[in-house]
């Protein structure tokens, strides 16, 4: 199994739901973190709660809109300069709204595509030179149940997350040569505060996936030893 002790992760979306809950999976593991949202206060108040269980691990953080490039170069390069290389990139970043095709407005589709998609682009852009250079590293982008299979009511975010698989699969083709994982996380509804604003959850949250199921998921592909990888994970909900 790898060891992921020492180890340094950047994790954007990190302030609340799966960002928050894969931050304390992979502290808990020894790996040092590079926190990236767009709200400060999430970032600061979940760097004192996870350094209070985990004195021994460094973490640094950044506000950054994923969905302008210059934004998160500057982020990056600025959460590099402190904390060092970046080993792991967790991509979790993303918005979404349901709604009916024609419903939506053209600058809500765009900046859905902006966040889920290119935002991921970006991030990956300011971190995988130094993997390149490195001939290692991880990269899990955080897809969704609706990037396999759309539905009414998705087109926007679907379109996103298909983009975002379509992304990873052609992205581990290239570096797979170079020993760089890239991995793709694929779940259905899970109980975060996205999920259940939007109603996703049928008002009964405790039965679908929980975030610290999806992080114990997302940690287990990386203890991988290094010579293997899991793709894509569909991880589904046993009886919601």
């Amino acid at each position: 199994m790898e060891q992921l002790n020492g180890k340094t992760a950047l994790i954007t979306g990190a302030g609340k739901g799966l960002g928050k809950a894969v931050a304390f999976a992979l502290a808990a593991e020894g790996v040092h973190l590079a926190l990236v949202s767009r709200t400060e206060s999430d970032l600061a108040e979940l760097k004192t709660t996870i350094q209070k269980e985990y004195p021994n691990i460094n973490i640094e953080f950044e506000t950054a809109d994923v969905a302008d490039f210059n934004s998160v170069t500057d982020a990056v390069s600025k959460l590099k300069a402190k904390i060092g290389t970046i080993d792991i990139l967790i991509n979790n970043a993303g918005i979404g709204k349901f709604a009916k095709f024609m419903d939506y407005e053209v600058s809500e589709w765009e900046n859905i595509i902006k966040v889920n998609l290119l935002g991921a682009y970006y991030v990956i852009r300011a971190v995988l030179p130094e993997m390149l250079e490195r001939q290692t590293g991880d990269i899990i982008n955080v897809a969704s149940s609706a990037g396999q299979r759309g539905s009414a009511l998705t087109s926007a975010y679907s379109a996103s997350k298909f983009g975002l698989n379509g992304l990873s699969e052609a992205l581990m083709q290239e570096v797979r040569k170079s020993n760089i994982r890239v991995f793709t996380m694929n779940p259905s509804t899970i109980a975060t505060d996205l999920s259940v604003s939007l109603n996703l959850t049928d008002g009964n949250p405790e039965s679908v996936l929980q975030p610290e199921d999806f992080a114990e998921v997302l940690v287990s592909q990386l203890k991988l030893n290094r010579r293997a990888f899991v793709k894509d994970v569909s991880l589904w909900s046993t009886n919601p």
